[in-house]
């Protein structure tokens, strides 16, 4: 009787204690709550009352007998609980319903995924560690985070999640907790913890707070030994117990007791706090007023099971006060045990009733008195949705941390003449950071086995990016700079600019003992693929740096410090949903891909798509010809014809327009000489841009040097090598004489204008326009378009004249010429007229990969901004980009190509707006980009191979079909 009169006074004290503290396991219709509990109570028996007190490991990647055992422990034993292990979801879900229908009491499933359910489940999505998360300044996206791992778990009928550790990571060279903790500081860990708590519970899935009293400060770990803390209260109450008390008040439903010795707090050295009545009765139950579910962390871990037996260390831990004996090792022994102790009276059931009924009223809360199978239809894709991934690139892009800026050598700018290495370091791998570093400027990747040799190399480079990469594999991984490493990294930094991009925890920077010649630092904390094309975007300034260190690195960086380092407006590289677009409906433009390779519309190509400057598509497909030997890359280029025409022409023009260099009014005869008192003379520039000059569409020059009698290519204008009067290149052995580049103009110059008045397209304007171009600025095109532009846009890719500056293998070929050059056109321009002036013409002779031909085009939409840097005056591109004939029906406007305004002219898919522009070149190439829905569009293609005469991409009109695929996936 006295015993009763214990337990009760113990309970009441801590009703009393904390009677501002709400039960955070009182669910909203209490009183149906408190039914379903009673009825449950009245109906147990003792042996199937201590069965609740159980949660067993269950696996599901065991076999048979695994299997069996778990059901007997349902039926014999009564157990209420299971934790699941290692496993797949599909598996789990299967087993989970199979478990359930055994249960008398539907059972309460836990489970460990602090990070997601991808810390057990193979096919699981996996969010960042907490040492991430702590940097991240918006509580907001931790309360997301929380959410989204609570509806994982829901989904395949987990009901409580052993999540967050709020442990203070005090301690930098603690094994066990490190990057699970949100950081050093009490705040930081209470308020990120809250928020994670709050957004999982908010979706009907009990948290846990873990792990009590706190395991932050320790130098083992629990799992194979005992640990000890030997503060004092005062110092444990005002920082371990901080955040425990804190999340109490907030409302988190459980707690995990640690394996812990704590001598301030239990006078018995040996005994972990997870068995001790002064830690969790009288600290944490009457002291703190917890009211909610405690859990001791695993009984299999040594912490604990080198206490006593597996059946006595159940026995104390329920004596201690705990509710939950999770993954307890003798059940048998445990019930017999259990219920001996009721019959000698020290334990009552009173007692046991009080825990029973908690973990009853939890059952309720987690809807299990209206308990349903789980479905296992669509799992995987519910597991593993895209909206995970843009959740996780929000938590990324918000922890980046930047500690050290020195010249504000973050975000990467001024690319024009900037020469970049990347050096690994680590014991891990960097291939997607490279991969993704290179999207925005070459970068060359230099390595050496010799120190001197390394250093050697990079004496002709601007800045050297040093990549640090440690194993992801789990948070508990090595994370430390090796002595080689370190060694490396400053002489490096001696002599060169360095930016170190750590992916591992932020701890591996305390080894460091000099970051005065290093001029940037910045933490990614992990190693994942996402972190590495993530970071590798934020360098070159793809959104904004704001993450904030959440621990300490010696007396150099302090916790909370994190430079505020504002992005570019450059290309971000992400999935459809992030850019506002449905990957569902995307998936059509695969089929169309499909029908485009199996009806050899081309032999491959590359399509790239972007919306407000985040590119959702960025793809290669097919081979480089019909035998299919090379594969298709992102870095390969393509001839890309016309489009030379709005990619270098044009914005030469705009520049030049202003730096009065020309005027849109002026008159030909007034700009070039040539043409002075010809019957073009009174030509408008204005009227050329906009195809009204009543120019003809094109003149094939190559037809008047052939010879006459054989149809070949006449000795007189041609030689196989070249010579001082032969040195037009015009494809691989075959050289025209220098005179006929006049011999061109002239006829340009002589030949009848249309006597229709109104709209022909004409390639001949741009011929002129070359010539002012490079007369203006006394710089061939090719060189002015690059100085000017692909430099320092990053546009490495972009080049006239590509076989001067990149390996044949990296050029698709275009067309089987039998009919002027008589060979494979590879890597000199198909169009016949350009070719004739050497590879560059401001019609033709550009080549590129889809991502290069983006940027300019983004530029463009950005209202000549790109990177940092002003290219041309938004007035200019207004100016341009605007119809001045539609009243004659002419659709275009200064250069750039506008859809349709005659319905039968597919120019667009028609579902563009009005102040959308492009362009489409003959080899099968297409862009186009609309302000209006943010839309930009790439598509590259060789469609002219085998021959010209391969027209099926144009009579298909595929590329507009796409067009209007990729407008119809917009959802917001």
């Amino acid at each position: 009787m006295m015993k009763k009169i214990v337990v009760f006074f113990i309970v009441a004290f801590a009703q009393s204690a904390n009677a501002q503290q709400v039960d955070p396991l009182l669910a909203k219709d209490e009183k149906a709550q408190a039914i379903w509990v009673n009825s449950l109570m009245d109906s147990m028996s003792i042996d199937e009352k201590i069965g609740q007190l159980f949660m067993i490991q269950a696996y599901s990647n065991k076999d048979k007998k695994h299997e069996q055992v778990i059901k007997s422990m349902i039926e014999k034993y009564h157990v209420g609980n299971l934790i699941f292990m290692q496993g797949t979801p599909s598996k789990q879900v299967v087993l989970n319903n199979k478990y359930q229908a055994l249960a008398k009491v539907p059972l309460m499933i836990g489970f460990d995924g602090e990070w997601g359910l991808d810390m057990r489940l193979k096919n699981t999505y996996r969010f960042p560690w907490n040492m991430a998360l702590g940097a991240i300044s918006d509580k907001e996206l931790l309360k997301e985070t929380g959410k989204r791992i609570g509806e994982h778990c829901k989904r395949v009928g987990i009901h409580m999640n052993f999540a967050p550790v709020v442990d203070i990571n005090t301690n930098p060279n603690n094994p066990i907790i490190g990057n699970r903790s949100f950081g050093e500081r009490k705040e930081n860990v209470t308020q990120k913890a809250i928020a994670f708590s709050q957004g999982m519970q908010s979706v009907g899935v009990l948290a846990n707070a873990k792990h009590f009293p706190g395991h932050g400060d320790t130098a083992t770990d629990s799992h194979h030994t005992l640990p000890t803390i030997n503060f004092s209260e005062e110092r444990i109450d005002s920082i371990e117990l901080y955040p425990f008390k804190k999340i109490f008040k907030a409302g988190v439903a459980s707690v995990m007791t640690a394996h812990l010795s704590v001598p301030s707090l239990e006078p018995n050295a040996k005994l972990p706090t997870s068995l001790s009545k002064n830690v969790v009765t009288n600290l944490l139950q009457n002291k703190l007023g917890f009211q909610g579910l405690i859990v001791t962390d695993g009984l299999n871990m040594k912490g604990a099971a080198n206490y006593s037996t597996p059946a006595e260390i159940d026995l104390a831990a329920i004596l201690a006060g705990n509710d939950i004996l999770l993954i307890p090792q003798d059940i048998p022994g445990s019930v017999k045990l259990l219920k001996d102790a009721i019959l000698k009276g020290s334990l009552t059931e009173e007692r046991l009733n009080f825990s029973v009924k908690k973990i009853l009223k939890a059952k309720y809360l987690v809807g299990l008195n209206k308990y349903v199978p789980i479905s296992i239809e669509n799992l995987q894709q519910d597991l593993n949705s895209p909206y995970d991934e843009v959740l996780h690139r929000k938590l990324i892009k918000n922890s980046i941390t930047v500690v050290k800026n020195k010249g504000s050598v973050l975000p990467i700018k001024d690319l024009k003449d900037k020469k970049i290495a990347y050096v690994s370091l680590g014991s891990s791998k960097g291939k997607e950071f490279l991969t993704m570093l290179r999207n925005y400027k070459k970068i060359d990747v230099i390595s050496d086995k010799h120190l001197s040799v390394l250093t050697q190399k990079l004496k002709k480079y601007d800045l050297v990016i040093i990549g640090f990469h440690k194993s992801n594999k789990h948070p508990w991984k090595g994370y430390k700079f090796s002595n080689k490493d370190l060694v490396w990294l400053q002489e490096i930094a001696r002599t060169k600019k360095v930016i170190l991009d750590v992916f591992a925890s932020p701890y591996s920077l305390l080894k460091l003992k000099s970051f005065e010649n290093i001029e940037g630092v910045v933490v990614s904390y992990q190693n994942s693929k996402l972190s590495q094309e993530l970071s590798a975007q934020a360098l070159f300034g793809a959104f904004d740096l704001k993450g904030k260190l959440p621990v300490s690195i010696n007396n150099e960086f302090k916790e909370g410090e994190g430079l505020l380092v504002k992005g570019l407006h450059v290309f971000e590289y992400t999935i459809p949903e992030e850019a506002g677009i449905s990957s569902e409906k995307l998936s059509i433009i695969n089929k169309r891909i499909d029908t485009i390779l199996k009806q050899k519309m081309t032999p491959g190509g590359q399509i790239l798509v972007a919306r407000n400057g985040k590119v959702f598509i960025n793809k290669s497909f097919g081979y480089h010809t019909h035998l299919k030997k090379r594969k298709v890359k992102k870095t390969d280029i393509y001839d890309l014809a016309s489009l030379t025409k709005i990619l270098a022409s044009l914005p030469m023009i705009m520049k030049a327009e202003e730096d009065r260099k020309i005027s849109l009014f002026s008159s030909l005869g007034d700009v070039l000489p040539r043409f002075y008192k010809s019957n073009k003379d009174t030509l408008i520039l204005k009227e050329i841009l906009s195809h009204t000059a009543r120019l003809p569409s094109w003149i094939p020059f190559y037809m008047n040097t052939r010879d006459e009698e054989t149809g070949k290519n006449s000795i007189k204008y041609y030689r196989k090598k070249r010579t001082k009067k032969y040195n037009i290149k015009v494809a691989k052995n075959l050289y025209l004489s220098k005179d006929y580049r006049d011999t061109i103009y002239k006829h340009i110059v002589e030949i009848d204008q249309r006597k229709r008045v109104g709209y022909k397209y004409s390639d001949l304007g741009y011929y002129i326009f070359k010539e002012i171009l490079e007369k203006k600025y006394k710089t061939p095109l090719n060189r002015l378009v690059d100085e000017e532009f692909y430099k320092s846009l990053g546009a490495d890719r972009m080049t006239y004249l590509p076989l001067k500056k990149f390996d044949r293998s990296e050029i698709v070929p275009t067309e089987r010429d039998n009919y002027y050059r008589n060979q494979l056109v590879h890597g000199y321009v198909h169009d016949m007229g350009a070719a004739m002036l050497g590879g560059v013409g401001g019609h033709a002779g550009l080549f590129a990969n889809a991502n290069d031909v983006a940027k300019i085009m983004q530029m463009y939409l950005q209202k000549g901004e790109y990177g940092g840097k002003k290219y041309l005056n938004p007035e200019t591109l207004d100016k341009f980009n605007h119809r001045y004939y539609k009243k004659r029906r002419v659709r275009r406007g200064l250069g750039f190509d506008k859809p349709q305004l005659n319905p039968k002219v597919k120019a667009t898919c028609g579902c563009v707006s009005d102040e959308s522009f492009g362009h489409s070149g003959f080899t099968g190439t297409y862009t186009w980009a609309d302000p209006e829905s943010g839309i930009l569009y790439v598509f590259l293609s060789n469609r002219v191979y085998p021959t010209m005469r391969n027209r099926g991409l144009v009579k298909s009109n595929m590329r507009t079909k796409i067009q209007k695929d990729i407008q119809n996936a917009i959802i917001q």
